[in-house]
């Protein structure tokens, strides 16, 4: 059921433009409003909320949405067979020689 508050909400990112998104964006990052006042736990949930609603709402690709994280497998699939250990990262430890 949605409240009061819901639909403001809804409006608010229905209403948000890319600068407003990318304000938010920056303060989500560094938990900080654009006058350096520090974000509460509150206040970067509700950021991150709707940041994350603008993307999917305005077709943001996904490489450029928060929290997105390139996937690595090496060109070895996501088993991980046929990886070096160099190319897993795991190359010889230097401090041990």
């Amino acid at each position: 059921m949605l409240t009061v508050s819901d639909m403001t909400f809804d409006k608010m990112i229905s209403q948000m433009t890319p600068a407003i998104y990318e304000s938010l964006k920056q303060g989500v990052s560094l938990r900080k409003w654009p006058d350096g006042r520090r974000l509460t736990p509150e206040q970067t949930e509700l950021c991150l909320e709707a940041v994350m609603r603008y993307e999917v709402e305005n077709n943001v690709p996904e490489e450029n949405r928060v929290g997105y994280l390139e996937r690595r497998t090496c060109g070895a699939g996501a088993t991980g067979a046929g990886v070096s250990p160099e190319m897993a990262g795991l190359g010889r430890d230097a401090t041990r020689d």
